[in-house]
């Protein structure tokens, strides 16, 4: 049956361009990567769009901290963003910016179409506000203890000890998270979108008929409904200056919250391609737009998403999402992502060890049609790499091809009808093609790890058909066959065998499109689409000769990566910085209790920073030779690099614990640990004592 072909635009919640993709962000690209492969398969007119969501405090001040631009932070971080991405096969039509002309003219356009029909009102509001920098401070720059359970140093919004929300006013002992200056109250003018306007109109589409398809997964359409219960509340959109991001019109001094213009990305992205491949805009995004709309995300941001985005697109005369779809969160080992045990695992260090397209795999195995959390367990994923591509998939090929062109040049046999391929091979292969139908099925509904489990049982079924028919002993006797057909037979099932591959290398190409190209190129084929299924190797196809495709995981491997990913923790643990909605990265785990005398034995001593140089072949340590007084120094190596240039730290005051054992680095040892707090990346602090305080001075 020959289906319709489609119009889909897909897209990828926007990484934030103030630190580096990791493993965690990367399950939302790589699901959706292989939606949209598997749609371009099957020769719908399927776009993929992206951006990084560049505005923000955040990205200001981190900009601040490295005497630059924010519009250079945010150009540098858009490359190595892109770069990451490509890298791990995410092949995006078009990656752009919320920085962007696009971006700025559609946020206006929705605002001012939004306020014209009523849904902007204004009104004053207290903040907190750093009297030191002169600016409002976001809830999560202010840090004190929690009022719920008096957990010290939590965030102005939220505890994480004990999950309370909370107003910022309600924290104890505030302090400013940028100048540590304690926050004053200050009244400011704000702008609201009316978001219980829309009530009816959410209503409907979140809660369909029966009759009507589901715009949001069941268990998400639940969880929204307890939104609704607790009342759809105004949604501040505005941010005072200094802010980096659009203005708002006709209001000097004010700008669009970062949420507000993060998902116009989505359509300025979008914008951009159009204009480059003379695709109609409006076609897709009018009221009444015909082609469908997908939008992936993490479950972390479905307020925004699923109540926020399709009620700004209403009010301003757009269309609304033809679909959400959430996932979960990814954890390693079965915990949570810890910088202590290695496996907060950065995109570029995961690259520096292992194939991208295992990674890819073992997704894939993993990810299902509702809002999960999955694991990546590494012991696991080296068994499965090993045992399903190696050992199954790849092994059906290299078996193949070394008979198929020592004994027959490289040729396939006849596979048609009535053949000896055909009547030695057709149970295997029938199997194989009658289960297209129901992978499909499974990639349209994002049941990946459905399509890889069928796969790999049809790769289990080759294997053990061609170890029945045992064509290594044919081979022994092939210039002196027992039988006359034997040699003929030998052909048929080598061919088969490479037919059977080309199968289920159709099937696992969404996933493993690299892998699949190496795999086209070793068949003499083109790039294969899902209607090939229907076109098997013809009669004296020549093949090339087989060349290695995929090399087992050595656990080496793994535990290096899982090594440099320690390779910071010469500070406290911090919080990793998140990309909304891509995967989240957790933070570390509570350590367990100390008490107050193993507290004192640890010597907090001020330190000057003698000397700082970079490391050469750790992109995220700094080595410092630091000053303890009356000549005494010490070699640290800090993880500090991504927030500091060594000329930065030359003769600044800072704390170290003087009396840590020394540790043993592949980069030389390190003698004590510099003290630094802050969110991650770029926002990151070292500890630095009042201009009176001496070398050696110890804190008490």
């Amino acid at each position: 049956m020959v289906q319709a072909k489609r119009k889909i635009l897909v897209t990828s919640a926007l990484p934030y361009a103030n630190g580096p993709i990791h493993i965690g962000h990367l399950v939302e690209y790589i699901q959706t990567d292989i939606w949209v492969r598997f749609q371009k398969m099957r020769g719908h007119d399927c776009y993929y769009v992206c951006a990084d969501d560049a505005h923000g405090t955040p990205i200001m001040l981190r900009a601040q901290k490295e005497g630059i631009e924010p519009t250079a932070l945010i150009a540098l971080m858009g490359r190595d963003h892109l770069r990451d991405f490509t890298d791990f096969g995410v092949e995006f039509d078009n990656y752009g910016s919320t920085d962007s002309a696009e971006n700025r003219e559609l946020v206006t356009q929705i605002y001012r179409r939004l306020k014209a029909g009523g849904h902007i009102s204004t009104r004053t509001i207290k903040q907190a506000y750093d009297p030191v920098k002169n600016m409002f401070l976001p809830d999560r720059f202010i840090r004190g203890t929690c009022p719920r359970c008096g957990a010290p140093d939590q965030y102005g919004d939220s505890c994480e000890v004990c999950g309370a929300t909370y107003a910022p006013t309600e924290l104890k002992n505030p302090v400013s998270a940028i100048s540590g200056a304690t926050p004053v109250q200050k009244e400011s003018e704000h702008y609201f979108f009316r978001l219980g306007d829309f009530e009816d109109t959410l209503r409907t589409w979140l809660f369909p008929d029966i009759t009507e398809p589901r715009h949001v997964q069941a268990e998400v359409a639940n969880k929204l409904d307890e939104w609704f219960s607790a009342g759809l509340q105004d949604w501040d959109i505005s941010r005072d200056a200094p802010y980096f991001g659009f203005e708002i019109p006709d209001a000097a001094g004010k700008y669009f919250y970062v949420w507000l213009d993060a998902p116009v990305g989505y359509m300025a992205s979008f914008s951009q391609l159009c204009r480059r491949a003379a695709i109609d805009f409006d076609e897709y995004w009018a009221r009444d737009a015909k082609p469908e709309l997908y939008h992936f995300i993490g479950k972390d941001i479905l307020y925004f998403h699923a109540l926020f985005w399709p009620a700004m697109l209403d009010g301003a005369g757009f269309r609304k999402p033809t679909a959400i779809f959430a996932h979960g969160f990814l954890t390693v080992n079965g915990q949570k992502m810890s910088k202590s045990r290695g496996t907060f695992i950065n995109a570029r260090t995961y690259l520096d060890h292992l194939n991208p397209e295992y990674l890819r795999y073992y997704f894939a195995n993993k990810l299902g049609a509702h809002v999960e959390d999955i694991d990546l367990n590494l012991d696991d994923f080296i068994a499965r790499v090993n045992s399903d591509l190696v050992g199954k998939y790849v092994n059906i090929a290299s078996r193949a091809a070394g008979l198929l062109h020592r004994h027959f040049a490289g040729t396939i046999a006849d596979l048609g009808p009535g053949s000896a391929a055909s009547a030695i091979a057709q149970d295997v292969i029938g199997n194989a093609l009658q289960a297209a139908a129901r992978i499909g099925e499974s990639y349209e509904e994002r049941r990946f790890g459905a399509v890889v489990r069928e796969t790999m049982n049809l790769a289990d079924a080759f294997n053990q058909w061609w170890d029945r028919h045992r064509p290594w002993e044919l081979s022994k006797r092939f210039e002196h066959p027992a039988q006359p057909q034997d040699n003929e037979v030998l052909h048929a099932i080598c061919s088969a065998a490479l037919e059977g591959f080309r199968i289920l290398t159709l099937f696992l190409k969404p996933v493993l499109p690299e892998l699949a190209r190496n795999a086209e190129r070793f068949l003499n084929l083109g790039p294969q689409t899902w209607k090939d299924l229907e076109v098997p190797l013809r009669t004296g196809h020549h093949t090339n000769p087989y060349q290695h495709l995929a090399a087992r995981v050595d656990p080496n491997q793994v535990q290096a990566m899982l090594d440099n990913s320690r390779e910071n923790l010469t500070m406290t643990s911090q919080t990793p910085v998140t990309a909304p909605g891509a995967g989240t990265a957790v933070i570390e785990e509570i350590k367990p209790e100390i008490t107050i005398d193993d507290f004192a034995k640890v010597d907090l001593r001020v330190a000057r920073i003698a000397k700082a140089g970079f490391v050469q072949g750790a992109d995220k340590l700094l080595q410092l030779t630091v000053d303890l007084g009356e000549g005494r120094t010490r070699n640290i190596f800090a993880g500090i690099r991504s927030a500091y240039a060594p000329q930065d730290l030359e003769g600044r005051l800072t704390v170290v614990v003087a009396n840590l054992a020394p540790r043993k680095m592949k980069f030389g040892i390190s003698e004590g640990m510099v003290l630094a707090a802050g969110p991650g990346g770029k926002d990151l602090w070292i500890l630095s004592p009042d201009s009176g305080a001496q070398p050696g001075m110890r804190i008490k």
